[in-house]
C-alpha cells in the first residue's frame, strides 16, 4: 500500500489552549505544519473534544481561530481522550486510504497518547510531532511532572515503543516531510 499520510490536530480548543504549556509555540508550529500538510495534499482532520464545559456552540469549544478548519476539512467530535473511539474518525482515515497518522495537539499524557497508541493498535504508521504536542501548564507538584517534562517524557517512549510491522517516528515539525515514506521498522 502506498504511503498515505494524514494531519491529525487534536483538542486544540480555545478553553484547552488557554490552560495550556507554551501556547504560542504550540498553536504556531502546529499552524505551520499544518499549511505545509494543505501545500502536501495531505488532509487535515480537527479532533474536537465534547464534554462539561466544551458544549457544541460555545466559545470554550471553537478550535483557536490559528488552527480553525479550512474549506472543505474534515472535524472529528469526540468524547473521550481516544479520537477513535465512538466516532467517524476510523471510518474516515479508511475511506482515504491513509496509512499514517502524525499526530500533534493537546493534551500529551491524555488525548495525544491515546490517540497515537489506538493508531499504532489499527494498523497505522505514526508521527509524534515532538514539538507539536503540549499539555497542562503546571508546576511538578501534586504528584504531576511538569509540563516540559511530561512532553519531553512523550517523546522519548514514542522513539523507544514500537508495535510489529509498524513505524514510529519522534519528529520536530520542520522534520515532517508529507512525500516521505516512513522508514522500515527493523523489528
Amino acid at each position: 500500500m502506498p504511503h498515505a499520510p494524514a494531519l491529525l490536530v487534536l483538542d486544540m480548543q480555545n478553553a484547552a489552549v488557554a490552560i495550556s504549556h507554551r501556547p504560542e509555540e504550540t498553536v504556531t508550529t502546529i499552524a505551520l505544519l499544518r499549511e505545509r500538510a494543505r501545500a502536501a495534499g495531505v488532509p487535515v482532520i480537527t479532533v474536537q473534544h465534547d464534554g462539561p464545559g466544551l458544549e457544541p456552540g460555545t466559545e470554550a469549544w471553537r478550535t483557536v481561530p490559528e488552527l480553525a478548519p479550512g474549506e472543505g476539512e474534515k472535524t472529528v467530535r469526540k468524547g473521550t481522550a481516544d479520537a477513535f473511539l465512538d466516532s467517524d474518525l476510523g471510518p474516515f482515515l479508511t475511506a482515504l486510504g491513509v496509512t499514517e497518522v502524525v499526530v500533534a495537539g493537546f493534551a500529551t499524557e491524555f488525548c495525544v497518547d491515546t490517540t497515537a497508541r489506538q493508531a499504532l493498535s489499527r494498523g497505522y504508521d505514526l508521527v509524534l510531532v515532538a514539538d507539536g504536542h503540549t499539555t497542562s501548564a503546571r508546576p511538578d507538584v501534586d504528584g504531576f511532572v511538569a509540563s516540559d517534562r511530561a512532553v519531553a517524557h512523550h517523546n522519548a517512549i514514542y522513539r523507544h515503543i514500537s508495535f510489529p510491522g509498524r513505524s514510529i517516528r519522534v519528529l520536530p515539525a520542520a522534520g515532517v516531510d508529507f512525500s516521505a515514506p516512513p522508514v522500515p521498522d527493523p523489528a
